[in-house]
Order: structure tokens, then C-alpha cells, then sequence
């Protein structure tokens, strides 16, 4: 009997690292009996380790396949070293079970409760909720970054408010410039050139910020948070960035929207909201996560989800867009869209969506492989809609981006290449681009309807003045 027969159950398979189930044992003190793929953007395994004495360690274990440096925005090691500092404090976040550096894991406590705060029925107990939520991150704010002794495993600390709105994305322009340099994309060289142009001026204190907060990323019982979840982005920063970043996570899961919560936050902080503020941290965590997206969703290996990530990449472009034009006060019309039913019958795409959707995915019980029989059936969906609509929309963008460089160009490659130009030397004026880059999210969002099937009809909650 090997190693790894020893330390898990019967029937529990995985293609973890050599080493992973081992260590998980040991850390555990018992047998794995319990091994699952979570369904998540990054991978995790659902983990229960029963011990000699009948007891369970519950567990979630987090892993990076490849090295990442512990500068990177999204670091294990460090959103481990962050959770490790938070769990001193009154702030709920996960026990860390143990870490790996040379297996590059982390086996978290899986916390009692659940996420999904977008799902629930009862409107008072999402409001209830929701406030419990901004007195955390109220909490959160007002901790001192020196006695959490992070600073050090900190990149960038930010001196300034520019430095605090910025650093980040100029980190994202750094880990990803090999990427960006040949990728020629207006709406990041717009998003890029419209956050330095429009940093906030003042800077309250100082705060370590989740990065990526709100809706999801906690997990409630009751009608109170049990634990601060996914902490990869927490960096010390402006504590308004959070502010906005729960605009965007309530955007992706809505949660009864945002009426007062931002006037609570000041009341239990005392940091003053301003709404510009939040206007502004909405477009600075859609740029800097935007670059990634678009590096994935064209670069994908077939281990990721493709149909989340375009998802995430042609909403999130939309939403960018509109966030954009409400700071900027610029309207824009949605533009004319094609009759969906156009385009003919493709039988072979038909025959197999049909098979996917009626044999396979209702003889799947494992809830990984189930989403991603449906990932695959929304890819050939896609596939068949790009096939009758792309040519006619590329048309399209051709004839706008003529009127707005002066020429129409030969194709919708050379005309986005023209733009990016333009932008770059400041040559055209803010509100055509705004307009432009809008109708082309709202155009191709519906392109890839399939995949935004995913997260449909997402809107903006109003802000609060």
C-alpha cells in the first residue's frame, strides 16, 4: 500500500500535486475521507480529514499549480499571511490549518454558513446581512497596518492618494506587460489613461483594504458574517477602494442594492464617503482585473473555464464602460442589435448542445464535472452564434470606428489597432471614445450571449449621494 492509499479513503480520486494528500493528512491527523473539486474561478478543493477519535477536520484547501511570486496581486502566500494577521484581530476570517510553500498550498477551516447572499429569498435578512457586512469592513479599516505587521510582505506601499489609486493598476501594467505589449486593446489603454487623469485628492488614512470586496466574497450565518473570504487582492491602500469594489461585487451578485450602506460605513468608520470616490474605485478594480480576463479568455488552457471567463470579460467590459460614462456624465444610446433568430441552422452544433444538455449532463452527479459538461455546452452555443453574427458586427464597428478616426478601416483588427493609437496620443476627444467603446461592449456582450448567460441582465445599484 503506498503513501497516498494510506491517507485517503476508498473510491476518493484527484490529480492533486504528488505530496498534496499526504501533507493534508498530516495536518489533519487523520484519513481524508472526503475530496472534491470546488467550482471556482481559482481551483480549491473541498476537504474532510477524520481523525482516530471520530472527529473531522473540515477543511478548504487552496493551491497554486505554478510558482507565484509573493509580490503578484494574486499571491497565496501572502493572502495566507494576511488571513494569519486578521485572525488576531476581532475581524472573521478563516483559520489557516497549515501551509505549504513547497507544495505551494494552503489548507483553510471551511467556515460555517454560506456565500451566496445574492440567492436568498428573505429581503430583510440580506439587508441584515449586508450591514453586518460594512460594519466588518468598517472594523476592518480602522486596524493599524503596523501592528498587523504586514507592510513588509506589502508591494508599493502608497505615500499619497495618487499612489494609493494607482499602485495597483501600475502593478497589474507591470506583471502583465508582456502580455499587454503585443495586445492592443482601447478600452484598457482608455480605462488606464482615465484612472491617472482622474485620481482622487485627498486620502483619509491609510487602511489595509480587501481588494475585492463585497457580495460573495463572505461567508453569513444567520443574519451575520462568519468569515472575510478571498483575500488574494488585499493590499494597504485607500479604504474608499473597497467602497467601490463592492459596487462591482453587487453588480456581479445583487444583494438588494447599495441604498444607505455607504452613509453607514462612514457612521461607523468616521472616514468620509464621497461618491466620486466610489465612481472611481468601481472603474480602477474593473480595469486592473480586466487585463488578466482578457489575457485568459484569449489564452485560455483547457484546464479553465472559457464560458466563465468570457463571461467575466464581456460583461465586465460593459460594465466598465458604463461605469466610465456615469463618472464622466456621458450618455450613450445601446445600439441596434441583429434579430437572434437570423442566421440558419448549424445540425451538427444542434445535435450535439441537444446530447450535452439531455444525455450527458443529467447522468453526471459530481458537481465539477456537472459544470463543466455545461461550460462545453455553452462554448458550442457560442461557437454557432459567433459563426452567424460575428461578420455582421464586425461591420458594424467598422462603420463607428470610421466616423470616429476620420477613415473607415479594412477591418475590425485594424481599426481596434487605429484606436488604441489614438488613444494613446490623446488624439481624440474623451466623450467619442466613451460612446464608441460603450455601444462596442453592449454589441459584443450580446455577441457572446451563451457564455453572459451566466451572469444575464447585470446592472449598476445606484449610488448613494
Amino acid at each position: 500500500m503506498s503513501g497516498a492509499d494510506s491517507v485517503l479513503a476508498d473510491g476518493l480520486t484527484h490529480d492533486l500535486p504528488d505530496g498534496t494528500v499526504e501533507w493534508i493528512a498530516e495536518v489533519g491527523g487523520g484519513t481524508i475521507t472526503r475530496l472534491e473539486r470546488h467550482v471556482a474561478r481559482r481551483e480549491a478543493w473541498v476537504v474532510d480529514v477524520t481523525r482516530p477519535d471520530g472527529s473531522v477536520l473540515e477543511g478548504f484547501l487552496r493551491l497554486d499549480r505554478h510558482d507565484v511570486p509573493e509580490s503578484s496581486s494574486t499571491s497565496l502566500v501572502r493572502e495566507t499571511k494576511v488571513i494569519q494577521a486578521l485572525g488576531a484581530t476581532d475581524i472573521p476570517v478563516p483559520e489557516v490549518h497549515g501551509r505549504n510553500d513547497a507544495l505551494r498550498c494552503t489548507l483553510f477551516e471551511r467556515v460555517r454558513g454560506r456565500s451566496d447572499i445574492d440567492k436568498l429569498d428573505d429581503p430583510v435578512q440580506q439587508r441584515a446581512v449586508m450591514e453586518d457586512f460594512i460594519r466588518v469592513i468598517a472594523r476592518m479599516h480602522l486596524l493599524d497596518p503596523d501592528e498587523l505587521d504586514l507592510t513588509r510582505h506589502m508591494p508599493n506601499v502608497p505615500t499619497t492618494p495618487a499612489e494609493a489609486a494607482l499602485n495597483d493598476v501600475d502593478l497589474a501594467l507591470e506583471q502583465w506587460a508582456w502580455f499587454l505589449e503585443g495586445y492592443h486593446e482601447p478600452l484598457i489603454t482608455y480605462g488606464v489613461s482615465w484612472l491617472r487623469r482622474n485620481v482622487p485628492d485627498t486620502l483619509a488614512r491609510l487602511s489595509l483594504v480587501q481588494g475585492d470586496t463585497g457580495p460573495v466574497n463572505f461567508m453569513f450565518d444567520g443574519d451575520r458574517v462568519s468569515a472575510i473570504i478571498d483575500l488574494e487582492w488585499a493590499h494597504l491602500g485607500d479604504p474608499l477602494e473597497d467602497i467601490g469594489n463592492i459596487c462591482v461585487r453587487e453588480f456581479w451578485n445583487p444583494s438588494g442594492g447599495l441604498d444607505g450602506l455607504f452613509h453607514l460605513y462612514e457612521q461607523e468608520s468616521g472616514i468620509p464617503y464621497r461618491r466620486f470616490a466610489a465612481q472611481y474605485y468601481r472603474v480602477q478594480q474593473n480595469v486592473r482585473g480586466m487585463i488578466p480576463i482578457h489575457y485568459i479568455s484569449e489564452n485560455a488552457h483547457p484546464r479553465e473555464s472559457l464560458a466563465w471567463y468570457l463571461c467575466y470579460r464581456y460583461v465586465g467590459d460593459r460594465a466598465t464602460c458604463e461605469s466610465i460614462a456615469e463618472a464622466e456624465g456621458v450618455t450613450v444610446e445601446r445600439p441596434e442589435l441583429p434579430d437572434g433568430d437570423a442566421g440558419g441552422r448549424d445540425i451538427v452544433a444542434e445535435a450535439a448542445m441537444w446530447s450535452l444538455e439531455n444525455d450527458v449532463r443529467p447522468a453526471i452527479t459530481d458537481a465539477f464535472a456537472t459544470s463543466r459538461a455545461r461550460d462545453t455546452e455553452l462554448l458550442i452555443r457560442l461557437m454557432d452564434r459567433r459563426r452567424r453574427f460575428a461578420a455582421e458586427i464586425d461591420a458594424v464597428e467598422c462603420d463607428e470606428l470610421g466616423e470616429l478616426l476620420g477613415a473607415r478601416p479594412a477591418s475590425r483588427a485594424e481599426g481596434t489597432h487605429l484606436l488604441d493609437e489614438a488613444i494613446r496620443a490623446g488624439a481624440l476627444p474623451d466623450a467619442g471614445v466613451i460612446t464608441y467603446l460603450t455601444r462596442r461592449a453592449y454589441r459584443d456582450e450580446w455577441l457572446h450571449e451563451p457564455a453572459v448567460s451566466l451572469y444575464p441582465e447585470r446592472t449598476w445599484s445606484a449610488l448613494d449621494d
